[in-house]
């Protein structure tokens, strides 16, 4: 379980900034309130821990430009609002973070990036790559390319799907009011903060509101959905008043700010459980005993000059069942390279897989943090 004062040590961010937040009521951006925000990321990001940004207001910026009082209603609209707007935002951010001499870098994302095995392992080696060379991820909503409507919350599910991806240690949701309240604060002068709670509390969903305001899109249902899709791999979720004073500071300290919504498993336990629960074999690999006991005992990637055969059919992030020489199964996980590929590389150290196939994916061709040991 966490706890405030465990949030100072916590080293992987995911920051989601709300369009309420980020727009002058619908003309333009608040830039003066996003400096606010990059600042203290900043000061995050070279004490060493890693954040990455997941940002609404392309659309509401595409509005400003254009000069649109109202949100469009048609799809394409929509879209074009997003195109437009996305300029503004990335341009923002890229300036904000220079001053503080950090680079960024735009990532757009859609749900089926994240529901496709092969487009999640390079989202996945993407954003491990851009945290490893100490640059920002700036992410969004590929709206101009989405075949479904803009959704209610959008943003705030993708932010949770991020923070799965990346096995965040903490998801931050800044928005436009304190936290979650135990009643609507809007109606109920006597309405009390919640400081923290379980994320699985059925109470939750009595009280939070799904209220929707002209240039946004979400209220308190969606985050606590987003809370609850971040616990699937361990991650607690905080949310917090935007506008508030050094928050993001603060929170980095343990004060108690906003709402903690904590989940009931520690990070490696909900993540094998999510893993295990979405896992449906495409091919087996037969393991020799070195390689069983390595990943059995140690805890280990698995390396492919562990691989004696390979069967059945299977592309880059689909899983296979890894089985020792008897055929009884050890684990199974999302696989690096295809079936071609691991019958090529099969029992040939990772240094050769270059030489072999003319590239390198991965030096694994699982990572232990995508094996479910069975």
């Amino acid at each position: 379980m966490i706890s405030r004062d465990k949030i100072p040590t916590t080293r992987r961010w995911v920051v989601k900034i709300g369009s309420a937040l980020l727009t002058n009521d619908g003309h333009g951006l608040a830039r003066d309130m996003l400096a606010h925000w990059v600042e203290q990321m900043a000061q995050r990001r070279t004490g060493g821990s890693d954040v990455v940004l997941v940002s609404s207001g392309a659309v509401s910026e595409g509005m400003a430009r254009m000069g649109w009082q109202r949100r469009p209603r048609m799809l394409h609209e929509l879209q074009a609002a997003a195109a437009i707007g996305q300029m503004g935002l990335v341009r923002a951010y890229e300036d904000c973070f220079q001053a503080h001499g950090l680079h960024t870098a735009q990532v757009l994302l859609t749900r089926d990036d994240l529901a496709n095995r092969a487009r999640y392992l390079n989202a996945r080696s993407t954003l491990r790559t851009l945290l490893k060379l100490g640059v920002i991820p700036v992410i969004n909503e590929n709206d101009t390319v989405a075949t479904d409507e803009l959704r209610f919350g959008d943003n705030d599910t993708l932010a949770a799907l991020v923070a799965n991806l990346i096995e965040a240690d903490l998801l931050i949701l800044l928005t436009d009011q304190d936290g979650l309240f135990d009643q609507d604060p809007r109606n109920n002068p006597h309405a009390r903060l919640i400081p923290e709670t379980w994320v699985d509390d059925p109470q939750l969903d009595l009280v939070a509101s799904g209220s929707v305001s002209a240039f946004g899109t979400g209220g308190m249902v969606t985050k606590v959905r987003a809370a609850r899709l971040a616990a699937r791999s361990g991650t607690p979720t905080i949310i917090a008043p935007g506008r508030g004073d050094q928050v993001l500071s603060r929170i980095g300290r343990g004060e108690p700010i906003g709402t903690l919504l904590i989940p009931f498993q520690g990070p490696q336990a909900a993540r094998k459980q999510w893993l295990a629960g979405q896992l449906q074999v495409r091919g087996r690999l037969v393991l020799d005993a070195g390689a069983v006991k390595a990943v059995r005992e140690r805890g280990t990637s698995l390396l492919a000059v562990g691989v004696r055969d390979v069967r059945g059919s299977f592309i880059r992030g689909e899983v296979v069942a890894c089985v020792d020489e008897t055929g009884r199964e050890v684990a199974r996980g999302l696989i690096n390279y295809d079936a071609n590929e691991t019958l090529r590389i099969k029992g040939k150290p990772s240094a050769s897989f270059e030489s072999i196939l003319g590239y390198l994916n991965d030096a694994e061709l699982i990572h232990r943090d995508n094996l479910v040991l069975c």
